[in-house]
């Protein structure tokens, strides 16, 4: 299996190392610099496939680390920015960054956010062998459904799925923009004819509690009232 090759950009010693401890138990390579002018020295001489840049650094900060390598590079970046520093990440994220976690976090989501970004990353761009087929692979905005992996993502977070949350989800996302019926869902998850769909919008209030941050106004499924349900195109 190949290993990936990560650059962490961070002036503070503690966390550069803190977070190359959980990159290389997840058996990335590692490759680390105080700035962003080490960094872009270091993506010029070795293949990088991520990088986790920090915001406000000395003599180059991240966000002009990130407009600099985006004149040459696609990789996903992830900015780390403070709470404090909300107007820079916007920046950043204006400029070419793909995702951005704030300080502090935990390992467990900094590594959610790493492992989505490179399995996007490396599907579109082909370089992962091990990548499942796009046809396999449903992205709209930050929902992420896998179906060869039963996995569901948002916004590079795991969501733990029924097998009939899951089967309904699927059918909804692999056709986005179709509405369909509360029957027609019966009919193709379970196989059988419409009895009771009740039971649909139970589990349509489920997923939503699951994938949505705010449930009551969702950004992804959608109720077309008299007709059924639908996942939303996104911009």
């Amino acid at each position: 299996m190949e290993q990936y090759n990560i650059l962490i950009v961070e002036d503070d010693k503690e966390i550069r190392e803190g977070i190359e401890i959980f990159l290389k138990s997840q058996n990335y390579n590692v490759f680390k610099a105080a700035d962003g002018l080490e960094g872009l020295a270091v993506i010029e001489k070795n293949e990088i496939h991520l990088a986790i840049v920090d915001i406000m650094m000395p003599r180059m900060d991240g966000v002009t680390m990130t407009l600099k390598l985006r004149e040459k590079y696609e990789f996903p970046v992830i900015m780390l920015s403070a709470k404090s520093e909300e107007t820079d990440k916007v920046i950043g994220l204006n400029i070419g960054a793909d995702d951005y976690v704030t300080k502090p976090f935990t390992p467990l989501e900094l590594m959610a956010r790493v492992n989505s970004q490179l399995r996007r990353y490396l599907r579109f761009s082909n370089k992962g062998a091990q990548s499942a087929p796009d046809d396999r692979v449903h992205v709209i905005g930050g929902l992420e459904l896998n179906e060869d992996t039963v996995e569901v993502y948002v916004d590079g977070k795991q969501v733990e799925m029924t097998p009939i949350e899951f089967k309904i989800l699927a059918l909804l996302i692999k056709n986005p923009g179709r509405v369909y019926s509360a029957e027609e869902i019966y009919e193709r998850v379970w196989n059988e004819k419409a009895v009771n769909t009740d039971t649909i919008m139970v589990h349509v209030r489920n997923i939503r509690g699951k994938i949505e941050i705010n449930p009551k106004e969702p950004k992804y499924l959608k109720v077309v009232w008299g007709v059924g349900y639908k996942i939303e195109k996104q911009p």
